[in-house]
C-alpha cells in the first residue's frame, strides 16, 4: 500500500543535449528578456564571455566575481550592478556559485535567472538560496529564485577537471542520499533519488578515467539533474546542515566538504533509515553498506576524505558541533551533539565511516 503524499512540481524548463546551449540566444529571446547580466565565476569567465558574445545585444554585461557561499558583499555588489545595467533577467554559467549569486539578485529584484549549468551542483534545479555574512550561512526557499529555465549542455562539462568531477558528482549524490530518508520523500521522488544516484555512481569512474568520454559526461549530467529536483522537493538534514555549517563558518570548499561529509553522515542515520539503505544498495550495485561504498567510491575517484586536508583544524570540531545542534532540524535518527562531535572527528581523520551506536 502506498501511503497518501503531496508532491508540488516545480515551474521550470529543461533543455538537455549536447550542443544545445547553441540555442540559448532563442530561449532567452522566448522568454521575453532584452537585457541579461551574464553571471559566472572568475574561472568561468571565458565561458561567460563566449555566452554573452552569442547573446549579442541581448547581453548587458557580464559579472565575473561568483564566489562559492555567495559572500553578502558580492551578492550586494551584484544586485547594484543588474539595477545600474537595466537588466531584466541574469543568466548564470558554472556551477552553484554562479546560480547562488543569480539568486541573490532574483530574491531581491525578482529579475528571472537562466541557468547554464558547468557542474553537477544542483543547485539549478532548486528555490533554495544561500547567502554567507560574518562567517554565517543563511539559506532559505523562495520560489522566485528558482531558475526559470536550465540549458543543460553536457558539452560545457568537458573542460571540468578529474577531481571536480568527482566532488561535485558526489555532492549530488548526496542530495539524492538525504532525499531518500526525507521526511517529506514521496515515490516520485524516492524515483528520482534512486536513479539519480545509480546515473552519477555509474558515469564518475569513466568521467574522471577520460574526462574527454561525452556519454559518460551526459549521464552524470542526468544524475545530476534529477538529484537536484530531489534537493528541490524535499527537506534536507543533518548531512547538508553540517555542510553549510563547515563551509559557512569555516569557508571550506563546498563540493569536497559533501564529498568527505557524506559517507559519515549517512552511515550515521543507516540504522533509522532502512528504505533509504535498500534503494542507495540497488543504486550502488548491490552494496550492502552504502555509507561504506560511498567512502570507497571516493577513494577510487581520488577525491579527498578528510576535513583535515581540506583546512580544518581538529580544534574546530567542537565549535561545528555545537553550530550543527543549535537549531533543530528533521533527521531520520534524533540528532545529538556528542554523536555529531564523533561523526565530525571520524570525517576530519579521514577514517572510514563506521555505524555510531544508537
Amino acid at each position: 500500500m502506498i501511503a497518501p503524499f503531496t508532491y508540488q512540481a516545480l515551474p521550470m524548463r529543461v533543455v538537455f543535449g549536447p550542443g544545445v546551449v547553441a540555442r540559448l540566444p532563442d530561449e532567452v529571446a522566448a522568454l521575453g528578456l532584452t537585457r541579461v547580466l551574464v553571471l559566472c565565476s572568475p574561472e568561468q569567465e571565458d565561458t561567460g564571455r563566449a555566452v554573452a558574445a552569442a547573446l549579442g545585444d541581448r547581453a548587458a554585461g557580464v559579472l565575473a566575481e561568483a564566489r562559492m557561499h555567495v559572500p553578502v558583499e558580492v551578492a550586494t555588489r551584484a544586485r547594484e550592478l543588474a539595477r545600474e545595467l537595466g537588466a531584466d533577467g541574469c543568466v548564470a554559467v558554472g556551477g552553484g556559485s554562479a546560480v547562488g549569486l543569480g539568486k541573490a539578485i532574483a530574491l531581491e529584484h525578482g529579475l528571472p535567472v537562466v541557468a547554464v549549468p558547468t557542474t553537477y551542483a544542483g543547485s539549478e534545479m532548486t528555490p533554495v538560496w544561500g547567502l554567507t555574512e560574518a562567517g554565517e550561512k543563511r539559506t532559505g526557499r523562495d520560489v522566485r529564485v528558482l531558475p526559470v529555465s536550465v540549458v543543460y549542455d553536457p558539452e560545457l562539462t568537458l573542460g571540468l577537471p578529474p577531481g571536480m568531477s568527482a566532488t561535485s558528482g558526489l555532492n549530488a549524490v548526496a542530495h539524492a542520499v538525504e532525499g531518500l530518508y526525507a521526511p517529506d520523500a514521496t515515490p516520485i521522488v524516492s524515483l528520482m533519488a534512486e536513479e539519480g544516484a545509480r546515473a552519477l555512481v555509474a558515469a564518475l569512474p569513466r568521467v574522471v578515467a577520460d574526462g574527454a568520454d561525452l556519454d559518460a559526461r551526459s549521464e552524470a549530467q542526468y544524475g545530476a539533474w534529477l538529484c537536484g529536483a530531489v534537493l528541490a522537493a524535499t527537506t534536507m538534514s543533518l548531512h547538508h546542515k553540517l555542510c553549510h555549517t563547515l563551509g559557512g563558518t569555516l569557508d571550506l570548499p563546498h563540493a569536497p566538504t559533501h564529498t568527505v561529509v557524506l559517507p559519515h553522515a549517512l552511515a550515521f542515520n543507516q540504522p533509522a533509515a532502512p528504505g533509504a539503505v535498500a534503494a542507495l544498495s540497488r543504486a550502488l550495485g548491490g552494496a550492502p553498506d552504502p555509507a561504506r561504498a560511498l567512502w570507497e567510491l571516493a577513494g577510487r575517484l581520488g577525491a579527498p576524505r578528510s576535513l583535515r586536508e581540506l583546512g580544518m583544524a581538529e580544534a574546530d570540531v567542537d565549535r561545528i558541533a555545537d553550530l550543527a545542534v543549535a537549531n533543530p532540524y528533521a533527521n531520520p535518527r534524533p540528532v545529538t551533539r556528542d554523536g555529531v562531535a564523533a561523526l565530525l572527528r571520524a570525517a576530519w581523520a579521514g577514517e572510514p565511516p563506521e555505524p555510531l551506536p544508537v
